[in-house]
């Protein structure tokens, strides 16, 4: 059962979660969604909202999802379900793998996209733009070397925060 709350009502460190706890960002709907780890993101105000930013590779599955849907979830797990959950989400491809099914997550639909309730934090984000890393906006000349050597630029999503919800 979730409860919604404000953002800032939110008690976790939310840059810690993404960081060392990760998350999973999913998108789709009934018929099809896609989830995925992340570890990049961002949180804070933009354009005088809520916003968070995630950054997809273009290979990823879940990046098609993504561009396919309005919106998009972040969602936020139990310390304890991070290795099973990880260990399929961070290292497989819905391509190949029934993620949910593997990591025996329960989807919700009562919301305008996808997300799981084994999760304790959810956030609902609407996509309000998408940008590009391009080699010549780096500054530091280390991050294309060390983090691109294949060239696969990710793509920054960014995601009005339109719903908070905690599990109870």
């Amino acid at each position: 059962m979730f409860r919604e709350i404000k953002f800032s009502d939110v008690k976790e460190n939310v840059v810690e979660l993404i960081a060392k706890r990760w998350g999973l960002v999913t998108a789709g709907n009934s018929n099809a969604l896609n989830t995925m780890t992340v570890s990049w993101g961002a949180v804070g105000e933009l354009w005088g909202k809520d916003v968070a930013t995630i950054y997809i590779r273009p290979q990823r599955y879940t990046e098609e999802f993504l561009n396919a849907n309005d919106y998009f979830t972040l969602s936020f797990y139990p310390e304890n379900k991070k290795k099973s959950i990880h260990g399929v989400c961070g290292s497989k491809s819905g391509r190949d793998v029934d993620k949910v099914k593997e990591c025996a997550l329960t989807p919700c639909f009562d919301e305008n996209a996808p997300y799981f309730d084994e999760a304790n934090l959810v956030l609902v984000c609407r996509k309000a733009a998408k940008g590009k890393f391009e080699p010549s906006q780096f500054i530091d000349e280390n991050i294309e070397k060390d983090w691109y050597p294949e060239k696969d630029f990710h793509y920054i999503y960014y995601g009005v925060i339109e719903k908070v919800l905690i599990s109870e």
